[in-house]
């Protein structure tokens, strides 16, 4: 049988989330042994209203912090269309995810590749939750209900099929 096709999704790793170094450390020595594909969440009032309903709004224009092969620009908790297509056209079976705000955008993130016919599996971790619950429990607690799929340690990596 052949190996499961694999890739990385990076999900707003970028500096106005504060992302711990040793995370950041983490993800870019993970990128370098798989296909990498990040997510940057960018303001544009006019597709999400964060300023009008939040009160908040993300940078105009930031760049991941982490190397990629793809970087896709979303401007709410979802990742574009064209990511499912990105993974669909390299034939990957299994999405390993990472990154900020747990429960929110990696979830998300989650939902969207889980509808879509791909393997959702969480780096614990690699990832943070948002200002709620920083641990990013909340966040590994939700996914393990929806998807099942979690990983707790480098050393899981190796194992997960």
């Amino acid at each position: 049988m052949a190996p499961e096709r694999r890739a990385l999704l990076v999900v707003d790793v970028q500096a106005s989330f504060r992302v711990p170094e040793t995370i950041v450390a983490g993800i870019t020595a993970l990128s370098r042994t798989l296909h990498t594909v990040v997510t940057v969440e960018r303001h544009d009032e006019a597709v999400t209203p964060f300023s009008r309903q939040l009160g908040w709004t993300p940078p105009a224009d930031e760049a991941p912090l982490v190397p990629a092969d793809q970087v896709f620009v979303k401007n709410g908790y979802l990742p574009p269309p064209a990511l499912i297509e990105h993974f669909r056209e390299r034939a990957i079976e299994r999405v390993l995810v990472c990154g900020v705000q747990a429960e929110t955008c990696c979830l998300a993130a989650g939902f969207m590749l889980f509808d879509a016919g791909l393997r959702p599996t969480l780096l614990r971790w690699l990832t943070v939750g948002s200002s709620l619950d920083r641990s990013g429990g909340l966040g590994a607690d939700l996914w393990r209900h929806h998807f099942g799929s979690v990983l707790d340690d480098p050393e899981a990596l190796h194992g997960a099929a």
